[in-house]
């Protein structure tokens, strides 16, 4: 039933090779027999971190986010290097981003970014029982670190503040996270 779905590469031109991105145009045969076309950014893969501390806060970011001119508050993450493991990332990531060390971290889910034009695979976790030291960033990395309450993540999310779709979906997933886990404690 669902090979009746899939699109048969017949070519593919590489357009742009970046330091992150490549671009490609390919020529596809659709199920119906047509030829069309399809444009491909290539991503090397990335993770996101939500860092839940003992009071139930979330260390968050804010950053100035070129592609859409907005400075977005965003959840820790970053892309993978030279096809590191997602979790040394994530704990890479954590400490350059949120000066946070000595977690434990936890799988809360794969998801495509934006599949429409994009491979980009991005790995969720949840990082709890940590040590925060000072962050180290990226030399080209501009961060503003704060502190939210679960709750007050919630409502930033529903009143439009946070609007990445990452840090929304791996702070709903943290939030579920910790109310099984306490439900599972309680028992």
């Amino acid at each position: 039933m669902e090979d009746n779905l899939f699109e048969k590469r017949v070519s593919s031109e590489q357009i742009f090779k970046g330091k992150i991105l490549t671009l490609f145009y390919d020529k596809v045969e659709l199920p119906n027999g047509i030829i069309g076309t399809r444009e491909k950014v290539s991503h090397p893969g990335a993770v996101a971190v939500v860092p839940v501390n003992d009071r139930d806060e979330i260390i968050l970011v804010k950053q100035y986010r070129y592609p859409v001119e907005k400075i977005l508050i965003e959840i820790p993450a970053g892309k993978i290097d030279n096809r590191e493991p997602a979790l040394e990332c994530a704990e890479r990531e954590l400490h350059e981003e949120a000066g946070v060390i000595n977690g434990t971290l936890a799988h809360l889910a794969t998801i495509y970014t934006s599949p429409g034009f994009s491979d980009e695979k991005m790995d969720i976790f949840i990082a709890t029982e940590f040590e925060e030291k000072e962050n180290n960033p990226d030399q080209d990395e501009f961060l503003h670190i704060f502190k939210a309450k679960i709750s007050e993540c919630l409502e930033m999310i529903e009143n439009g503040s946070i609007s990445d779709a990452k840090s929304i979906i791996g702070i709903m997933l943290a939030r579920d996270y910790l109310l099984k886990k306490k439900n599972e404690q309680n028992k």
